[in-house]
C-alpha cells in the first residue's frame, strides 16, 4: 500500500503544478454553470398524456378526441385520483394529466362556462409550457367552433397546476444536465491523458519494472481524479443552490453515491482511452470530439430524446450520462429515493465494472 499511495501523490502533483489543468478542472465547469442559463428545445412530438374524463359527456369526448388526433400527442384514457396522479408522475413516463369534471357539457351549455385541469410535470419546464400551451389550444379551438354554433358566449376555463416546478425556473432542467456534461467531460478528459503521459515522457519502462501490480497502477491513475471531481460536483451544487437557488428536494447523501458512481464510470471510460492510445493529443482528440457531441445530444436536457428516430433512442441508452441525468432529476428534483432510481444506478455500476475491467485488461505490460 505504500507504493500504491505514493502513486497517488505523484498523481496529484501532476495536476496541482499544472496551472492548465487545474483551470479545466475547476474553471471549465464554474464557467458552464454560470453562463448556460437556459437549455435549447425543439418541437415536443409524441409526448405521452392521459386524459380522466369525470363527465363521460358529448363536450369532454370531442376534446378527448382532438387531443387524440393531434400528432403532438399520445392519449390514454384512465380514471386516476390525485394520489394516483402523483404516482403516475413519479414514474416519468406521462408529461401531462388531462382532467373533465363531471357535469361538464351541462356547465358549458346551462352556466356558459366549465373548467377543463390541465396537470404537467413541471420538471423539465421547457417541455411542460410547451405542452400546456398545446392542450390550450386545441380547447380553445373547440371553443371557437361552439361560439360558432350557438349564440350564446360559451367559455372554458382551463385550470393549469405544474408541479414539481411552478415557477418554470429552467434552472431545474440545465444544472443536472450540466452536471452530467462536466463530469463526463472532465472525468474523460483528466484520466485520458494520464497513462499516455506516461509514455510520452519515458517514465513508463519504470512503472512496468517495478515490483507492482498493473491493477494498482491503474487505479491509482484514477484516485486523484476521483477526489477532485468530488470537489468539482460539490463546487457546482453550492453554485447551484446558493446562486441560483436551484431546490434539492431529495437526499444529498443519495446524490453524491450516485454521483460518485457516475463519476467512477467516467474515470474508467477515460482509462480506456489513455490505455489504447499513444500520444496526449489523440487521447484528448478522442475525449472531446467522442463525448462532447454525444453527451449534449443524448443526455436528454437539450434535445428531447422521444423526438429522435428510433435507431437514436436506442443508442442513446449506451450513454451514461443519459441514466446520470434521469436520476439527478429524480432526486434533485421530484425528491425521490433509491427505488425509483435503482434500474439507473443498476446500469451505471455495469458500466463501470465493465469499463474498469477492459481498462485493466487492455493496460500492456510490455512496450513492444
Amino acid at each position: 500500500m505504500k507504493r500504491f499511495f505514493a502513486f497517488v501523490r505523484k498523481e496529484f502533483h501532476h495536476v496541482f503544478r499544472d496551472p492548465k489543468t487545474m483551470l479545466l478542472l475547476f474553471g471549465v465547469p464554474v464557467a458552464q454553470i454560470l453562463l448556460f442559463g437556459f437549455a435549447l428545445t425543439n418541437e415536443i412530438k409524441n409526448a405521452h398524456i392521459i386524459i380522466t374524463d369525470n363527465a363521460q359527456d358529448i363536450a369532454s369526448k370531442q376534446i378527448a378526441a382532438k387531443l387524440a388526433a393531434n400528432t403532438n400527442f399520445i392519449t390514454h384514457q384512465k380514471q386516476l385520483n390525485p394520489q394516483q396522479i402523483e404516482e403516475t408522475f413519479r414514474q416519468g413516463k406521462v408529461k401531462l394529466v388531462v382532467i373533465f369534471p363531471p357535469n361538464f357539457n351541462h356547465d358549458l351549455l346551462h352556466l356558459q362556462k366549465a373548467q377543463v385541469q390541465i396537470i404537467a410535470d413541471a420538471s423539465d419546464p421547457n417541455t411542460a409550457n410547451t405542452l400546456t400551451t398545446y392542450a390550450t389550444a386545441i380547447i380553445m379551438d373547440y371553443q371557437k367552433q361552439l361560439w360558432q354554433n350557438t349564440n350564446l358566449p360559451l367559455s372554458i376555463h382551463t385550470d393549469m397546476r405544474m408541479i414539481y416546478n411552478p415557477e418554470l425556473k429552467g434552472i431545474t432542467n440545465f444544472v443536472p444536465g450540466v452536471m452530467a456534461l462536466v463530469l463526463m467531460l472532465i472525468c474523460v478528459l483528466m484520466t485520458s491523458v494520464s497513462i499516455v503521459r506516461e509514455k510520452e515522457l519515458g517514465t513508463m519502462e519504470v512503472l512496468l519494472v517495478s515490483p507492482f501490480n498493473a491493477v494498482l497502477v491503474v487505479i491509482s491513475k484514477a484516485v486523484p481524479y476521483f477526489f477532485l471531481s468530488l470537489v468539482n460536483l460539490t463546487v457546482i451544487l453550492l453554485l447551484s443552490v446558493l446562486v441560483m437557488g436551484m431546490p434539492v428536494a431529495g437526499s444529498w447523501v443519495l446524490l453524491y453515491a450516485i454521483s460518485a458512481l457516475f463519476i467512477l464510470t467516467a474515470l474508467s471510460l477515460g482509462l480506456l482511452i489513455s490505455n489504447v492510445t499513444n500520444s496526449q493529443q489523440t487521447a484528448m482528440l478522442i475525449s472531446l470530439m467522442g463525448m462532447l457531441l454525444p453527451t449534449l445530444i443524448f443526455t436528454g436536457f437539450m434535445f428531447p430524446i422521444e423526438n429522435m428516430p428510433l435507431p437514436l433512442q436506442v443508442m442513446s441508452n449506451i450513454f451514461p450520462s443519459k441514466w446520470y441525468y434521469i436520476i439527478v432529476k429524480n432526486v434533485m428534483i421530484k425528491g425521490l429515493g433509491f427505488t425509483a432510481i435503482w434500474k439507473e444506478t443498476l446500469i451505471l455500476l455495469t458500466a463501470t465494472l465493465l469499463l474498469m475491467t477492459i481498462s485493466i485488461a487492455k493496460f500492456k505490460t510490455r512496450l513492444a
